[in-house]
């Protein structure tokens, strides 16, 4: 975990607490944890998600890894020590965002099983659902897919530190959601997180 540098700070609690928010929302905060390699499907699904979510009225909000990298996190780069400090800060703005009832869509590569642990461990502290969804795909087919061109170029030697190339990606062992996308079509990847969600009062109306 990062070092706590700032010292005499205290964290604040105010009077509104998750339960009024939830109930103000009409639904519960989560993290969902899109991770894999590139080119699997990761923000395709999330976009998808996001998109059946809203028809059933409910809130969520996605956090990609390329956006973020356009902002909060624009001044990290790709070596290990920087993917942890990139998961760090997600896991904490996701943290907070699920903390205000927000279902997050969180799209990252994550390659390292104990940056993943450590966003999940800061969820269950804080009691807050986290769902880890392995969007698994081979590296062939990830290669073959290539829609960005990355794989192309790290073969190349254009990009170094790329993620099943010269670097390593560790699959998760215990996803809550395990997605084989060169073997499903987006609608049943859909389909099969609804279903997950749904099975964990996620799409409900809160208890008062």
């Amino acid at each position: 975990m990062a070092e706590q540098k700032a010292t005499n700070v205290y964290w604040h609690e105010g009077e509104v607490t998750r339960n009024d928010r939830a109930n103000l929302l009409g639904q519960q905060g989560a993290t969902l944890w899109f991770t894999g390699l590139s080119g699997s499907g990761k923000s395709t699904v999330a976009v998808e998600l996001e998109k059946a979510l809203l028809a059933k009225g409910k809130l969520s909000y996605r956090l990609d890894g390329d956006n973020v990298r356009l902002g909060i996190n624009k001044n990290l780069g790709f070596s290990a020590e920087d993917r942890t400090e990139n998961i760090r800060r997600v896991g904490e703005v996701s943290k907070l965002m699920a903390d205000s009832g927000v279902l997050v869509l969180n799209s990252f590569i994550s390659p390292y099983i104990q940056d993943r642990d450590q966003v999940r461990s800061l969820h269950e502290v804080a009691n807050i659902p986290f769902i880890e969804v392995f969007v698994d795909c081979s590296l062939e087919e990830a290669e073959k897919r290539d829609p960005k061109g990355l794989y192309k170029k790290a073969r190349a030697g254009e990009i170094k530190n790329f993620t099943g190339i010269d670097d390593p990606y560790e699959a998760p062992t215990n996803p809550e959601i395990h997605l084989h996308t060169d073997k499903m079509t987006l609608e049943e990847e859909v389909d099969a997180i609804v279903a997950a969600l749904a099975e964990l009062n996620l799409l409900t109306e809160p208890k008062a």
